[in-house]
């Protein structure tokens, strides 16, 4: 899960850009960065951090050009290294720089034929560096001097065919213009809007529709699966279905990933988890009519919407019961288990007096790794509940994803290899209720019926995009395991990255 960003407009972009990732920004926390386009040449930015702490006043004002990309990353192999912060670039053909959201599952058999038949170097671990060097090495196959959307539509269309998995990719092609396009699948999201600007109309893509409100685009519609849109230096739009799509969005993105006020495959963020709510309840007076629960209480931030939903529906006290620190990052993103343990207590605080005496029925999104939900069933005793009932709006997650998410191992999952039972003793709560994944999907359905089936590996171990069985993910494991800026044989990276130098 990463957050992209393009704008083609008719003034410097370089502060919409920061803007837009500044919306983001809980998409990825690890590292930021931005390609400013003008007069043919880039001016480029990246670096770890957050977006306050990446771009300073001396890189903005050194980010020239009216059309631009950005990003911000989240590393979904462990790595924090800033050689891997993005967007990359590639000088040839005409100059390419690209920012990507998701994960190539056949990265490794690509950067094999990238080396030995295109003859270009890959020089770090990410599989966004090899998409871009796939895409200079198709467009390079016109040899053109001058570009047109044909050309550009000719050689994505060679991409797909190429590279297997879930991403959304924004590029910037030096005195060209501006791309976006997404898998065929369309499991990572993006959208795209427009607003006038006198005579012409600037266009902006994103990977939610939250980032075109701020900065005040009109949402045209979302990128459809296996669609690219490519947006030239004179500000025309141009959009082609470069290979049949069949939607299948990934189901996390409601449950968690997105903002509530974003808006994806025509879907409000915020709906579905008022429906997940609506579900969940449902599930509790069907299963458990007898309960005794005496108030709800959401982990924030995620779960407000369904707990609140939840509590309306079984007519009982919604509290908000934890405190959120909003200077600590969301430890889901965080890189590595340990800084995730140490930092929920820094997250959150329990108001005793909403809990003494009383059983509580906590609830949130999902449990990942169980070791957060454990902590807070802790807090909630130590601040005096008399019962902790723990809720999960999304099913049980016991399968790696492979598509762009931090869960690439089995091992790391609380629920892979248990039962519901076993799942609720390790975390300590008196009862757990995990929501259906056929009402999950009937949840947030209902809200576009057009959308029959989403992307839910991590609940059903069904891998819709790329060729995944046991090696793959087992191989997977052995690499989230390596230590970072160690190579396949444990040999260190030489790294010749320096941003400064390039800012």
């Amino acid at each position: 899960m990463c957050g992209i960003v393009g704008i083609s407009a008719a003034v410097n972009v370089n502060q919409l850009l920061f803007d837009a990732l500044t919306v983001l920004q809980h998409r990825g926390q690890d590292a930021a960065g931005m390609v400013t386009n003008k007069d043919n040449r880039f001016f480029l930015r990246k670096d770890n951090g957050l977006v306050k702490d990446v771009f300073r006043t001396r890189h903005m004002t050194r980010l020239h050009g009216n059309t631009g990309i950005a990003h911000v990353r989240y590393p979904t192999a462990g790595s924090s290294s800033s050689a891997e912060a993005q967007p990359f670039y590639v000088n040839s053909p005409y100059g390419i720089a690209l920012a990507h959201n998701g994960n190539l599952t056949n990265a490794e058999s690509i950067k094999e034929s990238l080396f030995t038949s295109d003859l270009r170097h890959i020089n770090t671990q990410s599989d966004s560096e090899i998409l871009l060097n796939v895409f200079a090495h198709e467009i390079s196959k016109g040899n053109r001097h001058e570009l047109e959307a044909n050309d550009v539509f000719q050689a994505l269309t060679r991409v797909y065919e190429r590279c297997e998995g879930g991403y959304a990719v924004i590029a910037l092609i030096n005195g060209h213009g501006l791309v976006g396009f997404r898998d065929p699948y369309g499991i990572r999201p993006l959208v795209y809007g427009k607003r006038k600007a006198g005579k012409r109309t600037e266009y902006m893509v994103a990977s939610e529709s939250v980032a075109l409100d701020a900065l005040g685009y009109e949402r045209v519609r979302d990128v459809e699966p296996g669609e690219a849109i490519y947006i030239d230096e004179k500000g025309q739009l141009f959009t082609h279905q470069c290979v049949p799509g069949i939607k299948r969005p990934c189901m996390f993105e409601y449950v968690y990933l997105a903002r509530p006020d974003s808006i994806i495959d025509g879907i409000s963020v915020y709906q579905s988890r008022l429906r997940m709510g609506q579900t969940l309840a449902n599930k509790i007076l069907r299963d458990w009519s007898d309960h005794d629960i005496d108030v709800v209480m959401p982990i924030p931030d995620t779960s407000r919407n369904s707990a609140l939903e939840l509590a309306t529906r079984l007519g009982l006290p919604y509290r908000e019961g934890f405190v959120k620190n909003r200077y600590i990052g969301r430890t889901f993103i965080m890189p590595g288990q340990a800084v995730r343990k140490k930092s929920v207590k820094q997250k959150l605080n329990a108001i005793s007096q909403e809990f003494a005496g009383k059983n509580v029925l906590l609830v949130d999104d999902s449990v990942v790794r169980g070791t957060t939900s454990q902590q807070i069933i802790e807090m909630a005793r130590e601040a005096g509940a008399k019962k902790v009932y723990f809720c999960s709006a999304a099913p049980a997650i016991r399968y790696p994803n492979v598509y762009g998410i931090d869960m690439p191992t089995s091992e790391e999952l609380i629920a892979y290899g248990r039962s519901e039972d076993e799942v609720e003793a390790l975390i300590g709560a008196d009862r757990l209720i995990y929501q259906t994944l056929d009402d999950l999907k009937k949840a947030v359905s209902s809200l576009q019926p057009e959308i029959t089936d989403f992307e839910c590996s991590v609940f059903d171990g069904e891998y819709v995009a790329g060729h995944i069985d046991q090696k793959y993910l087992k191989k997977l494991a052995k690499n989230r395991n390596r230590k970072p800026g160690e190579g396949e044989h444990g040999a260190s990276l030489i790294d010749l990255h320096n941003e400064d130098e390039m800012a």
